[in-house]
């Protein structure tokens, strides 16, 4: 007897559904719905709500952290042009891991249960349904955990008085980063640049979803040619 294929119940919370999709997860998750109400996850109204993120609460939360660490690198004596320099470092550290986690972390095959559940819920969700308004940000209380392990691995790489500016160079990049993700799938960009930019993200959620990884830039996509094929053919003329 042939095993009857699952069907996931779109109107039914979906996070406990997907992994019984099995090795059908990938191509059903990389099938997008165009939608701007997104579907339930849960059924606890709890765990529900921590799902859900509104844009500006990612720069009204994170911005004042930023600023904290930078005042920290001011009471250790560092100049502005020092803090500047770190920041625009930890920025620019920030992209690379932008881009690593996309690449490596977000779009990982799965096919088991629990794999295809944590999958669903860290990104599978945004490439089913990238128009949903309320989980295109990164929870707050998702990036409070992994602010630690960021923290450690920026002290593992500088000294203990560059850590706190280098570290909000990264966050600072964080936020510029969840914002600029936003804007993309829901702005409407009046000049080349952020027009071009929003045209390369959703070519990779709509046409070719294992290319073009980079969000705020294009620029770790060059460097370890993962551009999309239209990119590519332009790149050579």
């Amino acid at each position: 007897m042939v095993a009857q294929e699952f069907t996931v119940d779109l109107n039914k919370p979906l996070v406990f559904q997907v992994g019984h999709l099995g090795e059908s997860y990938q191509e059903w998750v990389h099938q997008p719905i165009v939608s701007k109400t997104g579907p339930r996850f849960f059924e606890s109204d709890f765990w529900e709500f921590l799902t859900r993120t509104r844009w500006y609460a990612v720069p009204s939360i994170w911005l004042p952290v930023v600023c904290y660490c930078i005042s920290m690198s001011v009471r250790m004596g560092h100049t502005a042009l020092e803090i500047g320099l770190l920041v625009i470092m930890g920025i620019f550290v920030w992209t690379f891991l932008e881009y690593s986690l996309h690449r490596f972390v977000f779009h990982i095959n799965t096919n088991s249960y629990w794999w295809n559940t944590i999958h669903y819920l860290i990104h599978g969700c945004h490439h089913k349904h990238p128009m949903d308004g309320l989980r295109l940000v990164f929870p707050p209380a998702g990036t409070a955990v992994l602010c630690v392990p960021f923290w450690n691995l920026v002290k593992l790489i500088s000294t203990p008085t560059t850590t706190p500016a280098l570290f909000a160079g990264g966050l600072l990049g964080y936020v510029i980063y969840d914002c600029t993700h936003y804007y993309l799938h829901h702005g409407q960009p009046a000049t080349d640049v952020p027009r071009n930019l929003k045209k390369y993200h959703l070519n990779h959620h709509f046409r070719v979803q294992d290319k073009g990884f980079g969000i705020t830039s294009t620029l770790w996509d060059r460097v370890f040619g993962t551009l999309p094929p239209p990119y590519v053919a332009e790149k050579k003329r």
